[in-house]
């Protein structure tokens, strides 16, 4: 009975280990970075190319960050979906800088955890804010959800001019 309650032990703090070392190495958000300038040029860059700005907003601290960017950038049918309706921007939240300025601006979306989404229009307008967590699905993510979220928020879903036609 001991030996099981110890490997059972062993095991867990071997995945916690694991976990910790797989954090170690993510580094998706830059906490020194000026994320108003970054975001400017997200939008610049968007403008021109017709897109909108999908930002992504959590910290190199945050587990649910990693695995929603490793989701997304793995999957292949999401990762072309963003590639094509957006231009894509990791906005930083630590202790070493919490862009307390910018998240005011965008209506306090810290409010839901981390990550948290926002979808900007063209010229920075904020057109949606996503609660990560109800994207969720048992320890990752629901690809119906994900996929439905960015196709609902695309530059051609929110076009009038395909409406018309009902």
């Amino acid at each position: 009975m001991k030996q099981k309650v110890f490997l059972t032990l062993l095991i867990a703090c071997m995945a916690v280990v694991a976990n910790a070392q797989d954090m170690a190495n993510f580094k998706l958000y830059n906490p020194s970075e000026d994320a108003e300038a970054g975001l400017k040029k997200a939008i610049a860059e968007a403008k021109a190319a017709k897109k909108h700005v999908f930002v992504q907003i959590g910290g190199n601290w945050c587990v649910w960050c990693a695995r929603f960017n490793d989701y997304a950038t793995t999957d292949k049918q999401i990762d072309s979906l963003v590639k094509a309706d957006y231009v894509v921007y990791h906005m930083n939240y630590s202790k070493e800088n919490k862009n307390e300025k910018l998240l005011a601006k965008y209506g306090f979306p810290q409010r839901f955890g981390f990550p948290v989404f926002l979808v900007l229009d063209a010229n920075g307008n904020r057109l949606h804010t996503q609660d990560s967590g109800l994207l969720e699905e048992g320890k990752g993510y629901s690809k119906n959800k994900v996929m439905t979220f960015f196709t609902n928020w695309s530059p051609k879903s929110l076009d009038a001019e395909q409406y018309k036609k009902w």
